[in-house]
Parts: C-alpha cells; sequence; structure tokens
C-alpha cells in the first residue's frame, strides 16, 4: 500500500482544489504531467481518472501522486524512456523522504489498477492486480530535468467529474458514429454483393440462352439438309 504524501500542511483542508500540471517535451505532440496539491486532491484524482492515465509513485515512501495522460490505445509499452524519466524525477523532487535520497524505485500503471476501499487513510491506495504494476530506478535527481518540467508548471482548479463526464460522453459519442459507419459498411457490402449475385445471375442465364439457341441453329442445319 503507498502511502500518502506530505505536501504542504498534509493535515488542513483547502476551499478550492488545486492540480499542477506540467508538460514534458521529450515527445511530440507534448505530455501532460500532473498532480494534486495534496493527499485531498489526490483523492478527487482517484476517484475521477481517466482509463489513459497512467499513474506513478515513489515505492515505499510517502510522495505526490503523478499521473500521465496518454493517449487513447497507448499502452504502458509506448511510454518511450525519456518520458518515464520526466514522470519519475517529478515524483522523487516531490517525495521529503525520497527527495534527500539516491536509488529510489519508482512504482507505476494504469489508473484503472489503482484500489481504493473505505479503509484507507486519505491519499493511499493499494492495486487490483499486483502483476500490473511496473517499476523502475531513479539513481540521483535530476534539476536539470526537475527545473525544466517546472518551468512548464500551471495551477487549475479543475471539475474532474466534469471532465471525467465530458471525456465519456464523448467516447460514447465517438462509439456511437463508429457503429453508425460499421452498419453503413455492412449495408453498402450486402448490396454490393446482391448486385454482384445478379450479374452472376445474368450472366449465367444468357450463357445458358445462347447455348440453346445454338443447338437450335445446328438442328434446324441437320434437318435441312
Amino acid at each position: 500500500m503507498c502511502p500518502d504524501p506530505l505536501l504542504g500542511k498534509a493535515d488542513s483542508w483547502y476551499e478550492e482544489e488545486m492540480v499542477f500540471y506540467f508538460t514534458s517535451n521529450v515527445v511530440s505532440p507534448p505530455a501532460t504531467l500532473f498532480m494534486g496539491r495534496d493527499k485531498h486532491e489526490n483523492e478527487d484524482l482517484i476517484k475521477w481518472g481517466w482509463p489513459e492515465d497512467v499513474w506513478f509513485h515513489v515505492d515505499k515512501m510517502s510522495s505526490a501522486h503523478v499521473y500521465l495522460r496518454l493517449q487513447k490505445g497507448q499502452t504502458l509499452d509506448d511510454i518511450p524512456q525519456t518520458l518515464l524519466e520526466d514522470a519519475g524525477q517529478l515524483v522523487k523532487a516531490n517525495s521529503i523522504s525520497g527527495n534527500k535520497v539516491n536509488n529510489v524505485e519508482i512504482v507505476y500503471c494504469f489508473w484503472g489498477n489503482l484500489k481504493k476501499t473505505a479503509a484507507m487513510d486519505v491519499g493511499q491506495v493499494s492495486f487490483h492486480k499486483d502483476k500490473e504494476v511496473r517499476k523502475f530506478q531513479v539513481d540521483r535527481r535530476s534539476n536539470e530535468i526537475v527545473n525544466r518540467l517546472n518551468k512548464t508548471k500551471t495551477e487549475r482548479n479543475p471539475d474532474l467529474r466534469a471532465e471525467r463526464e465530458d471525456r465519456d460522453r464523448e467516447e460514447r459519442e465517438e462509439e456511437k458514429s463508429r457503429k453508425r459507419q460499421e452498419k453503413l459498411r455492412e449495408k453498402e457490402e450486402e448490396k454490393k454483393r446482391e448486385e454482384e449475385a445478379k450479374e452472376r445471375s445474368y450472366t449465367t442465364l444468357m450463357t445458358e440462352q445462347n447455348m440453346k439457341s445454338n443447338k437450335e441453329e445446328d438442328y434446324d442445319s441437320d434437318d435441312f439438309m
């Protein structure tokens, strides 16, 4: 089970949610990394995450919950090493304990593999399937990477629930459109098959008529002789 992050006043409630966004330009198009201001924002990120979100955390230490939003259809194997390094450095830099030591291990998995129960403390998570959790090593802090990411940092008060609902609504519309296109293709293919069947039937009929006509001509010629 991963402990909650110790960012800022861990036991204080804020009137507004705050999420920090970072842009990683090591890939094209640029990737978005984001994290909650504290463990309370992490609760909402856990609750309203997207299937495309990949979660990062320092293993066995308190740290920020950093997310990477992939494109639809991408897998963990599609994340290049340079982007993993950016995410890992961001997690390490936002871990009070992890930022002070070398050789920390970063765990990551898709948001859908995060498990949250009522018995867990705020910000704590475990996993549905441990085998779907991956790990990599960050040897030491890279100020170059951290400074580059911090220069892109923006703060927003997003309505995470509304964003997720918009995402799901868009996906449903895309699925409806896909099914409509699929039905249209099926109708076009059926029409094409019917036309081809008619053409084959017509060709067969014409061939039979020609053969019959030829036989009749041969018979009349013999009878005349």
